[in-house]
């Protein structure tokens, strides 16, 4: 079974939303699907087909969550030296020819939000960061072409999900 890297705060997030689902977005759904069948024709009651569905979409949410927890190994990025970039490492960029600066952290691909600046280990950008250096200068292999970067910063800072 492939095994997949998070943070502490990453699982601690997951099994929440799957507490959540299981504990009280099921079994409401549950009622209502309940409550709609004892409204009669079940061919042409609308409720009861809305509930079903919610429920089948529910189950697979819950089987997915679970599936995620069962593969995931939790790094703690607080024990982890950030003199180079690894895995919970942020890290400032600068695009050398545009100057624009860049900000992100790296998680897993649970965690991943490219919005909030949370990159997946698995991304294109991530896996040419790994093991570089503040100051390091590097062409960046990427979908939208090459980029060269410069590592202004890397640090380690607490991930808020």
């Amino acid at each position: 079974m492939e095994k997949e890297p998070m943070t502490n705060v990453g699982y601690e997030k997951i099994t929440g939303d799957l507490e959540f689902v299981k504990m009280t977005e099921r079994p409401e759904t549950v009622i209502a699907l309940e409550e709609a069948r004892q409204l009669g024709d079940l061919k042409e009651n609308a409720e009861y087909h809305a509930a079903k569905d919610k429920l089948k979409l529910i189950d697979i949410q819950i089987a997915e969550l679970g599936a995620i927890i069962s593969k995931a190994v939790i790094v703690d990025p607080t024990v982890l030296a950030h003199d180079r970039i690894s895995f919970g490492s942020t890290v400032n960029l600068i695009d050398v020819d545009t100057e624009e600066e860049f900000q992100y952290t790296i998680v897993g691909s649970v965690e991943s939000n490219p919005d909030v600046g949370l990159i997946s280990f698995n991304s294109p950008l991530s896996k040419q960061l790994l093991g570089k250096e503040e100051g390091e200068e590097f062409t960046a292999h990427l979908p939208n072409g090459k980029k060269v970067y410069e590592i202004l910063d890397v640090f380690y800072k607490e991930l808020v999900l």
